[in-house]
């Protein structure tokens, strides 16, 4: 979706004309389906998503599936969803199912969430 600029200010809104988040910041909750769990997927989740300074957290589902929730910048955002597409050595991923919701600036770094 095109962010469209607001009628006051000029200032950029997004979609139903709420104010974007600050620097283009933006965030996601993610289900990554398949062979996630026993591998290591949620401990190289945390390296990657720290490695491109994405916050959040990362944890494993009763049904053998992984929940990721992420914020950052877009384009940092995008390649972590780039490599949840695929995940570490031993992964299996066969979906990847992303919500994009709004930025709160909740998280200060990456972890598990037990």
């Amino acid at each position: 979706m095109a962010e469209s600029k607001a009628a006051s200010g000029g200032k950029k809104a997004a979609p139903g004309g709420k104010k974007a988040a600050p620097g283009g910041k933006k965030a996601f909750r993610a289900l990554v389906i398949g062979r996630v769990q026993g591998i290591g997927f949620r401990y190289s989740a945390i390296h990657e998503a720290r490695r491109l300074g994405v916050n959040g957290t990362v944890a494993n589902l009763p049904d053998g599936n992984v929940e990721v929730v992420a914020e950052g910048d877009a384009d940092r955002l995008a390649r972590f969803v780039s490599w949840l597409r695929r995940g570490p050595p031993g992964a299996h991923v066969r979906d990847l199912q992303i919500q994009w919701t709004p930025f709160t600036g909740r998280y200060a770094d990456f972890e598990v969430e037990f």
